[in-house]
């Protein structure tokens, strides 16, 4: 089976994008199952109900978080109605939302599981550990799907891979998600899990991460805040293929995609 995984979709120069590109990538790739990570959908930051009425309404079948998942609060209250939407598995017990799901794709008779992580390095230190939870919420799932992907959300590369050789056999990917900037070091690990450190935004790629130059750089030069507004120009998908064994639920092969517009216009 074909599992299209996209970066972080980041305001509407990335959910438009988004529309325009998922049915001919369906097609093109006999897409079986798609995840997206949307924690920064609504205006570069946070996702709201009717930002995930629009993915669903595209084909996305899963989407992930990350640290910017509560920025608009409106999510908070809805999250429990929404179970395609996750939160990282390792925040505090207590909070709203889970951190996996399991679905069925195209292919109805494959469940797909897919589980939310975020790292600690760099980023918020108090939240569990992400590699004890893994393997807790893996052995769980795996009860109820052989294929597994893993989102990890984190800053530090270091602890992405580590968590992907981890990780390594065990699920069919494991992928890199919150920086925003894309990695060329998509590849199957030894043990069959497909891998890449960060997909790329799914947004405007002229910007600083999504957000508009002149602001970030100002926000630089004189250590002063200031109100981000998202970028809108050049606006590209980050994504990967993997293509996975649905008996053995491991990777056979991963193909990463970084689609301008021009790009998205030729396959239709």
């Amino acid at each position: 089976m074909k599992i299209l995984i996209i970066g972080d979709v980041v305001g509407s120069p990335g959910r438009s994008i988004m529309k325009k590109a998922l049915p001919a990538l369906f097609t093109l790739h006999d897409v079986d199952y798609c995840i997206a990570n949307v924690e920064n959908a609504a205006g570069g930051f946070g996702v709201t109900r009717e930002n995930c009425d629009e993915f669903l309404a595209m084909g996305v079948d899963c989407m992930t978080s990350g640290n910017h998942i509560w920025d608009k609060r409106e999510i908070i209250p809805v999250i429990d109605s929404i179970p395609q939407l996750l939160r990282p598995a390792n925040y505090p017990e207590g909070q709203p939302g889970k951190g996996s799901y399991v679905g069925r794709g195209k292919d109805s008779r494959v469940p797909v599981a897919t589980l939310n992580l975020s790292g600690r390095v760099f980023m918020n230190g108090s939240i569990d550990d992400p590699f004890a939870r893994a393997a807790r919420d893996i052995e769980a799932l795996r009860k109820e799907a052989a294929v597994i992907v893993v989102d990890i959300h984190a800053e530090a590369t270091s602890e992405k891979v580590a968590l992907g050789y981890y990780l390594d056999g065990k699920v069919a990917a494991v992928v890199g998600t919150h920086t925003h900037v894309p990695t060329c070091d998509h590849r199957i690990l030894p043990k069959g899990t497909a891998y890449c450190t960060d997909l790329g935004m799914t947004g405007p790629y002229d910007s600083v991460i999504g957000v508009e130059a002149p602001m970030i750089i100002q926000r630089f030069l004189t250590a002063m805040p200031g109100r981000f507004e998202t970028a809108k120009g050049d606006p590209r998908l980050g994504a990967v293929v993997v293509d996975v064994d649905e008996k053995t639920g491991l990777a056979r092969g991963i193909e990463r995609m970084l689609l301008t517009e021009a790009d998205v216009a030729a396959l239709a």
